[in-house]
């Protein structure tokens, strides 16, 4: 990092300010939010929404990949709905953690947390009511 302006004379406090942006970026870790989708599709999507926003309350960056798919995917068409879930599963591997939310794991769901033990990410459990209910770490 640059401690010098275009002038090159010494401005080390917009040089700290940067480091500490660049810094505070890389600590926000990118939560995949898996959460039930099927059936009551609008209740199930503002219920995710409302994850996504815990998430951001907790510092993550959430990522909802059944939030983000139906918008131009076909949630009810088996091909679609398995294409969808095979962009999410490639995705989850971009992030750090997974957490799971709700009382009831479906079968996308299931996928979801056997690929996140595959590549051993950490995992969270929530209740609807965005309650930690059980963890798993790392296993090193």
């Amino acid at each position: 990092m640059n401690k010098r302006n275009s002038e090159y004379y010494p401005d080390p406090t917009a040089a700290e300010a940067l480091a500490n942006v660049a810094k505070a970026e890389k600590v926000r870790p990118i939560i995949y939010v898996a959460s039930p989708f099927a059936g009551d599709t609008e209740r199930n999507a503002e219920r995710a929404r409302g994850y996504c926003r815990f998430v951001i309350s907790k510092g993550g960056i959430p990522f909802a990949p059944h939030l983000l798919y139906p918008q131009f995917m076909d949630d009810s068409h088996r091909e679609s709905r398995e294409l969808g879930l095979f962009f999410a599963l490639k995705l989850l591997a971009k992030c750090d953690e997974l957490w799971v939310f709700g009382e009831q794991i479906s079968e996308g769901m299931s996928r979801e947390i056997a690929k996140a033990r595959k590549r051993d990410l950490p995992i969270r459990y929530f209740s609807s009511r965005c309650e930690e209910v059980m963890s798993h770490g790392r296993s090193r």
